[in-house]
C-alpha cells in the first residue's frame, strides 16, 4: 500500500507487496523489491537498490549524497540486500568516485540500530548488527555476522573482521581480524568472541583450533609473517583458521593488538 501522502518519483520501480507510509519521498533510479515495508517520513534517494523484504523505519536517510568534500555530484550508488532492517534516523550514503569505488554495499539479514552511520565506499557483509549511534567512516569493509556495538566509532580505510565483537564506546584505529572481540579507546583486542561463535554453532574442535591461532599471532609476540607460517598446517584443516589468517595478512594498515599489561594505550 502507498499512502496518500507520500511522495514517489514517477520512475520509481516497486516490487510487489511494497508498502510506503505517508510523507517519505522516493526520488528517481530507486528500485524497491519485493515485501518491503517503508515507514513515514524516510527519504530515499538513488541510485539505489533495496531487497527483498527490507524494513526501513521513520527519519531513516538512504541512498542520499555523501558529505565528502571531495564529493562533485558524480554518479554512484547504493545496494541493500534482502531483509535488512534500517532504524529510526539511520543514515546510509552512496559511493563516490574519487577515492572511492563509486557504490557502497550493504548485505542481507542486517540490523542497523537507530541513529548508525555507514558512511561512502563502504561494504558491509550479511547479518551484520549495528548498534545505536554506531559510525562507519568511509571506505570501511565489514565481515559477516560481525557485531558493532552503540557509539563505536569505525576510521575511515579500516577492516572489521567477519564474527567480531566491538564493544560499545570503543574507537577503531586499526584492522580488526576476524573472530576477535576488541574494546576500549583506542581499542585493543581482549580476546577471541567466544560468545558470538557459541551463538553461531562453532564446534569445540574449531573453537580450539582457533584459540591456538590466536595465541600464536597475538600471544607469543611472534612477527607477523613468521606467526602466519606457523599456521599453514592449521590453515589447511579449517576453513575457520584461514578466514582468520588472511584477515591478518591483507590488513593494510595494521592489525588491533593485545593491551600489554601497564600501559594505558
Amino acid at each position: 500500500m502507498i499512502d496518500e501522502n507520500a511522495v514517489l518519483d514517477p520512475g520509481v520501480r516497486l516490487g510487489s507487496g511494497v508498502s510506503v507510509g505517508p510523507f517519505t519521498v522516493i526520488g528517481p533510479g530507486v528500485e524497491i523489491g519485493d515485501g518491503a515495508q517503508i515507514a513515514s517520513h524516510v527519504v530515499i534517494k538513488g541510485p539505489t537498490r533495496l531487497g527483498a523484504g527490507v524494513k526501513i523505519y521513520q527519519f531513516a536517510s538512504v541512498g542520499e549524497d555523501t558529505s565528502a568534500l571531495a564529493y562533485e555530484g558524480e554518479d554512484s550508488s547504493l545496494t541493500v540486500g534482502d531483509h535488512t532492517v534500517i532504524r529510526e534516523g539511520v543514515t546510509i550514503h552512496r559511493g563516490m568516485d574519487k577515492g572511492g569505488i563509486g557504490r557502497t554495499e550493504v548485505g542481507s539479514h542486517c540490523l542497523f540500530m537507530a541513529y548508525a552511520h555507514v558512511a561512502h565506499d563502504c561494504i558491509v557483509g550479511d547479518h551484520v548488527i549495528m548498534a545505536n549511534a554506531s559510525l562507519l567512516a568511509g571506505h570501511v569493509e565489514v565481515g559477516d555476522y560481525a557485531n558493532i556495538g552503540g557509539a563505536v566509532g569505525v576510521a575511515q580505510y579500516r577492516k572489521i573482521g567477519a564474527y567480531s565483537h566491538l564493544a560499545a564506546l570503543s574507537l577503531i584505529t586499526k584492522d580488526v581480524p576476524a573472530y576477535l572481540t576488541v574494546g576500549g579507546n583506542p581499542a585493543r583486542v581482549v580476546g577471541l568472541n567466544k560468545e558470538g561463535m557459541r551463538r553461531r554453532g562453532f564446534s569445540a574442535e574449531v573453537s580450539r583450533a582457533l584459540e591456538e591461532a590466536y595465541r600464536i599471532v597475538l600471544r607469543r609476540g611472534l612477527r607477523t609473517q613468521d606467526a602466519l607460517a606457523e599456521l599453514t598446517e592449521l590453515r589447511e584443516q579449517y576453513a575457520e583458521v584461514d578466514l582468520f589468517a588472511r584477515t591478518v595478512e591483507t590488513s593494510d594498515r595494521g592489525i588491533m593488538r593485545v593491551r600489554r599489561r601497564g600501559t594505558s594505550a
